[in-house]
């Protein structure tokens, strides 16, 4: 069954970004859905959205955690001063004993336990001050003090670093130090880097920048913005397996085009969105060559959100440090979107430093003036706290920072993972999102590439790979001169309800489709599974009726 839009009018609204055409297929799904009212006011299908990553899952413990925390706080606060409901600020000096002494007595609140352990933990792993760490924790889960220092919170600083190297870099982190800066999630964190490369001069408008693709499609959209019009060379992911099954993995003579010094930077979405392969040693060691070789100051921009998802990941910022800027967002691992939850790392040790050394003495000028406020030196301000400067127009930089409580929560989300629990949590999640996986391409009878690197948080397939793969490149042909590549995905939606993303707004091929492994329940991916083959059926029903 064909669907009611014209080819012209699908043309057209394949022209959206892939997230504004996820709104447009739900629109579909519901009107067809409110067309077919079952009894007693149910409809006759649910509506089965895989487009967006926001995750079904939380982790529950550090939240616990969390809550009881802000009770402890309050008490603090009361202890300072207390008239009505007006606390006073909680005093550093022996909190630590109290908290020891609020932890026996309050045995039967839901948390206490785990937020003494991570307490435990963190004094004994980082060799912190009890008291000076409780009173952090107290103080900025009460959020009643301006982020100081504004980057990030001296502890919370410490402990995150901890999470990075240990989940990032696979417990085996450089020997530099890691500098990092909390942001209102991943997405603020790409913002400020764009804007301040800019802003120092690192990267100027028309400049050739690369992208590894398919990547999130934010990477594609902002270098067209007219603050930066990049020149944007695609660095694709092209390679295909014997059988003809895509593997989603990048030649060689692709990743060589870093090479040209004229690329100032490369973006990298590690494991990739929507693939979701980690990247490979072979393609990380050749990266790592370029950048000793021909292409020293080469820009590494990793963003890293899913690296949790795959046994042993381990980010390029742990192999090429001093060119990378890493981007790290909780949300996805700890089910915490809402939260915003993000960081920014750079090595102490980087060449975007050296680079603002070396600008000419009109640009050095230029940048003393701006953050000329902020110190009498301000040449020896480092880019990571030039970005922080940035975040706020440079002005407010003393009201700059991830909101405290924001902070605490990142903190122990951290501390929740260096537990046997957190541990624990995380094998369960990587067997969440295979277990969807095996039963989307159960019903899809498709197939993929094996692949250890595979993070399984999404998946994107390839419509016409498999068309060639399975009925021939006649077929795939039919398909390419009929029909504009997100027809099955209007098709799906009028038909069966499903909302899929098309994979061509993420630089993938324009017949692929991507699906969230996260967001639904497990069967739900049967389901899907079943009615994308129904519509991959009806296309070689209609090419068989065509040959007769």
């Amino acid at each position: 069954m064909k669907t009611r839009f014209t080819r012209e009018e699908i043309r057209s609204f394949a022209q959206l970004s892939p997230f504004e055409l996820k709104d447009k297929f739900i629109q579909i799904a519901t009107a067809v859905q409110e067309d077919q009212p079952g009894q007693k006011g149910t409809t006759t299908r649910a509506m089965l959205n895989a487009g967006r990553g926001n995750p079904n899952w939380i982790a529950t413990g550090p939240r616990e955690a969390f809550y009881a925390l802000g009770y402890f706080a309050l008490e603090e606060s009361r202890r300072v001063w207390t008239a009505d409901n007006l606390g006073g600020m909680p005093e550093n000096k022996d909190i630590a004993a109290r908290f020891d002494s609020w932890i026996r007595r309050h045995p039967e609140l839901p948390g206490v336990e785990m937020l003494d352990r991570c307490v435990d933990l963190a004094v004994e792993r980082f060799g912190f001050d009890r008291d000076a760490y409780v009173h952090e924790l107290t103080d900025a889960i009460t959020g009643d003090n301006y982020p100081v220092p504004d980057r990030m919170l001296v502890h919370a600083e410490q402990v995150v670093r901890g999470y990075i190297g240990d989940e990032m870099f696979d417990r085996r982190p450089p020997a530099d130090n890691l500098s990092l800066f909390a942001t209102e999630g991943g997405t603020a964190a790409m913002c400020y880097i764009f804007d301040s490369l800019m802003q120092n001069g690192i990267l100027k408008k028309g400049d050739k920048i690369a992208l590894m693709t398919p990547v999130f499609t934010p990477y594609i959209e902002i270098p067209e913005l007219d603050t930066f019009e990049f020149e944007v060379v695609d660095v694709k992911a092209s390679l295909f397996s014997e059988a003809g099954v895509r593997e989603w993995r990048y030649p060689e003579e692709e990743v060589a085009k870093l090479a040209d010094p004229a690329v100032k930077m490369v973006c990298i979405v590690n494991p990739s969105n929507p693939p979701s392969l980690a990247l490979s040693e072979r393609v990380t060691g050749q990266i790592k060559h370029i950048v000793d070789t021909s292409n020293p100051n080469l820009l590494i921009v990793t963003d890293d959100v899913y690296g949790t998802f795959v046994p042993g990941f381990r980010s390029i910022a742990a192999d090429v440090p001093r060119n990378t800027l890493l981007v790290y967002s909780y949300s996805k691992h700890y089910g915490c979107t809402g939260w915003r939850l993000g960081v920014i790392g750079l090595h102490d040790d980087n060449v975007i430093d050296e680079m603002i050394a070396d600008l000419p003495q009109a640009q050095k000028d230029r940048l003393a003036k701006r953050y000329g406020t902020l110190t009498l030196e301000p040449e020896h301000i480092r880019f990571i706290d030039r970005l922080v400067a940035d975040s706020r127009c440079v002005a407010l930089n003393h009201t700059a920072g991830l909101s405290l409580p924001q902070q605490v929560m990142m903190s122990l989300f951290s501390l929740f993972d260096m537990l046997d629990e957190g541990q624990a949590y995380k094998e369960e999640l990587r067997h969440i999102v295979h277990r969807r996986l095996d039963l989307l391409l159960e019903g899809a009878q498709m197939k993929i590439s094996d692949d250890a690197g595979r993070a399984a948080y999404y998946i994107e397939l390839d419509l016409l790979a498999e068309a060639e793969r399975v009925h021939g490149k006649d077929f795939a042909d039919f398909l390419r001169n009929t029909y504009e590549p997100v027809d099955p995905l209007f098709r799906l939606a009028e038909q069966t309800s499903v909302v899929l993303l098309n994979g061509g707004g993420f630089d993938g091929p324009e017949w692929s489709v991507r699906v969230s492994l996260a967001n639904l329940d497990d069967l739900d991916y049967l389901k899907i599974g079943h009615h994308l083959r129904t519509v991959f059926d009806q296309y070689a029903e209609e090419w068989r009726a065509g040959k007769n």
